[in-house]
């Protein structure tokens, strides 16, 4: 049997790219500027701010969630999320040194 696409690929480069497919979407991309920005928890308020519905702001947070973005912890009948600061730490330094291997311009196309 053939490998799967992903096991021709490094570990780093896998868990990158599944990092920016849970954050490619402007709401999800909202919804992280949004944590940042209140340097807290969030409970609940994102469907105002956002104007989404809350279906729609759940499955965004899942996706984060699952790709382990954000943390939530269950506070009364509502789940809170904030910035999973090791996953924050990882992705920073990752597409910081992703960025940083670009040489500059050259004599290309």
């Amino acid at each position: 049997m053939g490998l799967t696409k992903t096991e021709i690929f490094t570990e780093e480069q896998n868990q990158m790219a599944a990092w920016l497919k849970a954050m490619a979407h402007p709401a999800r991309i909202a919804i992280l500027q949004r944590i940042l920005q209140s340097n807290t928890c969030i409970c609940g308020d994102l469907v105002e701010e956002l104007g989404l519905a809350q279906a729609t702001i759940s499955q965004h947070l899942k996706e984060l969630k699952n790709a382990g973005i954000i943390q939530g912890t269950i506070e009364g009948v509502s789940i809170c999320y904030c910035i999973e600061p090791k996953t924050w730490k990882l992705l920073q330094n990752q597409l910081g040194d992703f960025f940083a291997s670009y040489q500059g311009e050259q004599n290309c196309c």
